[in-house]
């Protein structure tokens, strides 16, 4: 088979391409459906993906959502690892507008309250600058995760998605045909 010409792509390449349009494709509508849910089931399904990730072990005990009217700021409580030496409490909003700085300080005033030293902000939305900033001056460690990152992660973990096809791109092994 001929090299590509200048400016045309390989098949890999266009395969390559595909996939990536696909997937694009595919985390907005993924991130579209979480959107359209309650958020009751956004925190359950935040604590899902963290358990798919590997924190806790198994989802019966390693997470637990406890987000309700008065939560005091906590959504979800997760084992850092399966001994649960360590707890992650999570934030999760599903928001359409931009999450700003006042609600990630009243998060960290929460894990304050609950003398934790870890948590996570996720949001369906984006956040702002000031409080992207703002988590790397606290004492705490925050990890922010937005919409987007969201349903690349539901995409990697495979949450809310089923596989519907698979492609092997296949070379010849050079190595296998060298003779001693």
């Amino acid at each position: 088979m001929a090299p590509p010409l200048v400016g045309e792509e390989t098949p890999e390449e266009a395969l390559e391409r595909a996939y990536l349009g696909i997937r694009e494709t595919l985390a907005q509508d993924l991130l579209d459906r979480v959107k359209a849910g309650t958020p009751e089931f956004f925190e359950k399904l935040v604590v899902e993906l963290l358990v798919k990730m590997g924190y806790g072990g198994s989802r019966a005990d390693a997470g637990e959502r406890v987000g309700q009217t008065g939560d005091g700021g906590i959504d979800g409580i997760i084992k850092e690892d399966r001994l649960g030496l360590d707890v992650i409490y999570l934030q999760a909003k599903r928001w359409q507008a931009t999450v700003g700085r006042p609600e990630i300080q009243r998060f960290v005033g929460a894990l304050q309250g609950h003398r934790a030293r870890k948590g996570v902000f996720l949001t369906t939305s984006t956040f702002s600058q000031d409080a992207k900033e703002y988590v790397s001056h606290v004492d705490s460690k925050i990890v922010l995760i937005d919409g987007a990152t969201l349903s690349r992660l539901m995409l990697d973990f495979d949450l809310g998605v089923s596989t519907v096809a698979n492609y092997a791109v296949k070379r010849i092994d050079s190595d296998y045909f060298e003779e001693e």
